[in-house]
C-alpha cells in the first residue's frame, strides 16, 4: 500500500533562513514555493523524496499553533508523509488497524513563481495512535518537479529517517504490522541499542531504540535525517567552504558505508551525509 516516504515536513521559525541553508546543504534549488493557510512553504524535491520546510505566516490558529509547536527552536522534524497508489485503499486500511484516519481530502497547491498548479489527496493518522509521530498519507495526480544542482558534489536523495522509540515491541507493530512496511534488520548492540530498518520505497526508516531515564514510553519522536551523497569528500569539502561545522568522515556501522555529521547549517536538524561503496560488479 505505501510506495515509499513522499516528504518531510520541517517545521522552521524563519523560512528566508531556512530556504538558504538547506539550498547550501543540498546544493539543489528550490522547486516550489508558496504561501497559504498561515504557512509559507519551501519544498526540495530529491530523486526519492521531498523536504517540505514549513513556517507560520501570520496570525491564525494554524500560525498559532506552529509557533508553540516550535517555542524557541530553529526549526524541528514535524512530520512524515507516505506515498500511496490508492488513497482509498490506504484509508481503508488504516481504519482497519485502528488508526483512525481523517476523511480524504483533496488538495491543490500553486507555485508562487510559475503558477503551476499540483493536486493530490491525503489523509492523516490520529496522531496519538501513531505514537505521537504525526503521519500522513498521499496520492499525488502529477510528480512534482526536482530540484536542480547548483553547486558541485550535492545531496542525491534521503537514505533513511530516524525514529528514536523507548518502546520497541510497540514501534515494530506500528511501522510493521499497522502500516505494513518491511523489517529488514533488527539488531542490538550494547553500546549504541537496538536498531530496526524498515524498507520504504528505496529509503529506510530507522527506528532506534535507546532507552534513557525518565524517558516516555508511549510516545516516539523524529529524531534526524540521513542524506546520501555519491563522494562524501567533495561533499565534504563543499560544505566546508560554504562555512558549515561538519565532522571527519568515518565508516558507517553497516559494512560499505562512510558518513559525516553536519553540526550547524540544518536549521536545528539531527543530519548525517553517508555513501554508499558501488556494489563489485558480477
Amino acid at each position: 500500500m505505501i510506495t515509499g516516504l513522499d516528504h518531510v515536513v520541517v517545521l522552521v521559525s524563519d523560512i528566508g533562513v531556512a530556504r538558504a541553508a538547506y539550498q547550501t546543504l543540498l546544493a539543489r534549488a528550490p522547486a516550489w514555493q508558496n504561501s497559504g493557510e498561515g504557512a509559507d512553504r519551501v519544498l526540495f524535491t530529491l530523486d526519492n523524496m521531498t523536504v517540505e520546510l514549513m513556517a507560520p505566516h501570520g496570525f491564525s490558529v494554524t500560525a498559532d499553533r506552529m509557533r508553540a509547536l516550535l517555542g524557541d527552536q530553529e526549526g524541528i522534524l514535524a512530520s512524515l508523509c507516505f506515498r500511496v497508489a490508492d488513497i482509498g485503499k490506504m484509508h481503508r486500511r488504516l481504519e482497519r488497524v485502528a488508526l483512525r484516519p481523517d476523511p480524504v481530502a483533496e488538495v491543490e497547491s500553486s507555485d508562487a513563481a510559475t503558477d503551476a498548479v499540483l493536486h493530490w489527496k491525503r489523509t492523516r493518522a490520529a496522531t496519538e495512535l501513531t505514537r505521537g509521530v504525526r503521519m500522513f498519507f498521499l496520492e499525488l495526480a502529477d510528480e512534482r518537479p526536482k530540484s536542480a544542482v547548483t553547486d558541485i558534489a550535492p545531496i542525491e536523495g534521503l537514505d533513511h529517517v530516524v525514529v528514536t522509540t523507548e518502546d520497541s515491541e510497540r514501534a515494530a507493530a506500528l511501522y510493521g504490522a499497522r502500516l505494513g512496511l518491511d523489517l529488514a534488520l533488527d539488531r542490538s548492540h550494547q553500546d549504541w541499542g537496538q536498531l530496526m530498518f524498515f524498507r520504504c520505497g528505496d529509503l529506510i526508516v530507522e527506528v532506534v531504540r535507546r532507552p534513557v531515564a525518565g524517558g516516555d514510553a508511549a510516545h516516539d519522536r523524529l529524531w534526524g535525517l540521513s542524506w546520501r551523497v555519491g563522494d562524501i569528500d567533495a561533499t565534504r569539502a563543499r560544505l566546508i567552504a560554504s562555512g558549515l561545522d561538519v565532522s571527519e568522515v568515518r565508516t558507517g556501522r553497516k559494512p560499505g558505508t562512510r558518513i559525516m555529521t553536519v553540526r550547524n547549517g540544518t536549521c536545528g536538524i539531527q543530519t548525517v551525509l553517508l555513501e554508499r561503496s558501488p556494489k563489485p560488479a558480477e
